[in-house]
């Protein structure tokens, strides 16, 4: 279990930096151009991890449904959209954006999958996530008043 809450952390870290990186590059070019480097760059990453480990694409199919395949339009936009927000917002009021949403749809994921007696824990979770929400751009608000 230690290895995947490693992974985990190391993937936050990986998002992280992506997203910096990103909106650097979104403000020296623009938001698309930025993400279509970030998928090319991507590509071309995993394409050599496959075939390094895989010895080629011998185990790639397409079992999945269509819409599995969404995953990939749906990451692009949101690579797009960062990169476009980043520079605008800041990368901590970005990523704490994202990741509020991010948990909001997760609970709303779960419910339609898993409707359950625990709603009512859910929509606290909801209520506490759109809290933290208010109170960073209150603070936010408040440290530019002070600071004007």
């Amino acid at each position: 279990m230690l290895i995947y809450i490693l992974l985990s952390l190391f993937n936050g870290v990986c998002i992280g930096m992506s997203r910096t990186l990103n909106g650097r590059l979104s403000m020296a070019r623009n938001a698309f151009y930025a993400s279509l480097c970030n998928h090319v760059v991507g590509f071309i990453f995993l394409t050599v991890v496959i075939v390094c480990i895989d010895n080629g694409f011998s185990g790639f199919h397409f079992n999945a449904p269509w819409y599995a395949y969404l995953g990939g339009a749906l990451g692009a936009l949101f690579v797009a959209i960062n990169s476009y927000v980043l520079p605008r917002t800041g990368s901590t009021q970005a990523a704490m954006l994202i990741i509020s949403g991010q948990m909001i749809s997760g609970v709303i994921i779960d419910y339609i999958n898993h409707p359950d007696a625990t709603l009512w824990v859910k929509l606290i979770a909801v209520a506490l996530i759109i809290c933290g929400i208010w109170l960073s751009k209150k603070s936010a608000a408040n440290k530019q008043r002070s600071q004007t």
